[in-house]
Order: C-alpha cells, then structure tokens, then sequence
C-alpha cells in the first residue's frame, strides 16, 4: 500500500501540484482495499473519491475509478459486463467495464476503464475476446458522438493488446497520429512508445505496453473548446525497475510467484495530460 501510494503521490506532479486528478486502477479485490488506499497519508489530501462495482471476474478482481472532487464530479456510472464465451460454449467470467461520466471542471467527460480479458491459453486463441472488449468500449463511444461529435471520451487500462493488435488499430480504429483522426475517430498516443520500444510491462525479455489511455477527437483537436490532450507518459522512474536477479531491468514486481519481494507492481503506470486555454 505504501510503495502504490508513493507512486500515485508523485506521477504528474512536474506539471500540477495536485498530481493525479483522476485514476484508473486494476486488480481491486475489494472496495475496502480502496478505502484503505485513499486514507495513506501520502495521498489522504487528495481526497480521491471512489467508484467501485463487484464484478463476476473467476479471480475476483474488479476495475476502479478514483477522482479528485476538485476536479472531478461524477455524474453517473454503471458496469458493462463482458459477456463472452469460450470455444466449449462456457461463458468467459471476466472483468466489468467501468463507465463513468461526469464533469471535468465543468465540461462533460465520459470514462471507460478497462481490464480486458489475459493472454492466458495464447495470444491468437484469446484475441477474440480482448476484440470483442473493444468493440463494447467502441459501441459507447460512437453512441456518445452520434449525440455529439466532440463528445471526450477516454478508453483507458490494462488491456493485454498492445497498440499495434487488432483491438486497438481494428476495432477501435484508434490512430497513432492525431493528424490522421477524424470526427467520430479515437487517438492513441502510446503507439509511438511502443513503436520506439517502451513497455510497461516485460515477458520473455520483451517489452510489452498493455497499459493505454485512447482518446476521443473531441480531446485531440484544439480547436473543440475546453480541455484537449498535451502529452503522454509511462512512469518509470529507476525505483520501479527490477535491481538485481534474473529479472533485472523488469518492472520491481511486489510478488514473484508465491514469494514476497518487497517491489511495486508488474506494470508501469501511464498518464496523460490534458490542459485549456486560460
């Protein structure tokens, strides 16, 4: 809990003092283990606020949404549940999407937070269902711009894809330069990480970047009033790296297997900036 809170205290902060205006998280067990976290002192004057549903997930892990109500004021919210099968015909008990809306400094915004089905049984084998966990997050989207084309929207998570995946460039059409997004369309500013090589997370001495933050055009282009997108960042600062071992240079795991490490996560965290015109 300490070492998430040390890192929650510190992302974008060289920009705003106030850090984090609002979170996306994965892997909650429970809402208490929320509670808990916005209570630690390093984030407590934050006042994070939660949004929280149980989900079916077999592993009993849901989504999440902290916001600061300085910032934030939430509107609605609602889990999407991902109904899907498997090849047997067995239904795919996997995480809800978060939809939350609100109002972000006054303007209107709309949040999906994800956590799409694993690569587990094999990348091509599982493809479908992370497909058809986008298709649901591009079926809100497009009905939002359908009633306004600048609608914001945010898409953000671990999605097990990385940005180059049919999920992500097919289905969500999500394109890696804002040149190229049109009315209706979706930007993804973390393909050029990956096209440069930058991860969050390693497997097999190889980086993968699961964790995105897609955007609506009505966050890309300027010329829609109010809040637009600035830049993007993976977080990792030297303390989050693996020191020493056999995984040195991967991210400093807090567990590895059954056996405690004392490290942070398995993931690099990712952020965005979005910022008006005065």
């Amino acid at each position: 809990m300490d070492h998430l809170a040390t890192v929650v205290s510190e992302m974008g902060t060289t920009l705003t003092p106030d850090g984090v205006a609002i979170l996306g998280t994965a892997e909650i067990e429970n809402r208490k283990v929320l509670e808990d976290f916005v209570a630690h002192p390093k984030v407590a004057s934050r006042n994070y606020q939660i949004v929280h549903y149980d989900s079916p997930d077999e592993r009993g892990i849901d989504v999440a949404l902290l916001y600061q109500p300085k910032y934030f004021k939430v509107t609605g919210s609602r889990p999407i549940p991902m109904v899907t099968y498997e090849e047997n015909g067995e239904r795919n008990f996997t995480r809800d999407i978060l939809f939350v809306s609100g109002e972000l400094d006054g303007e209107p915004l709309h949040i999906l937070v994800n956590h799409w089905p694993s690569r587990r049984g094999g990348e091509a084998a599982t493809a479908p269902l992370r497909n058809a966990a986008a298709l649901q997050c591009k079926q809100v989207a497009d009905s939002l711009m359908a009633l306004d084309p600048n609608a914001k929207v945010i898409i953000m998570g671990d999605l097990n894809d990385d940005p180059v995946n049919a999920s992500l460039r097919k289905v969500l059409n999500a394109k890696a330069d804002k040149a190229d997004v049109k009315q209706n369309g979706m930007f993804n500013p973390f393909y050029e990480f990956f096209k440069q090589g930058l991860g969050t997370l390693a497997y097999n001495d190889a980086w993968n970047l699961f964790d995105q933050i897609v955007l609506s055009y009505g966050l890309v282009r300027e010329k829609v009033p109010g809040y637009y997108f600035y830049q993007a960042h993976v977080f990792n600062p030297p303390y989050l790296y693996q020191p020493s071992g056999q995984y040195k240079g991967y991210p400093h795991r807090t567990f590895s297997g059954d056996t405690y490490i004392g490290g942070y996560s398995d993931h690099f965290p990712v952020y965005v900036y979005l910022i008006k015109p005065r």
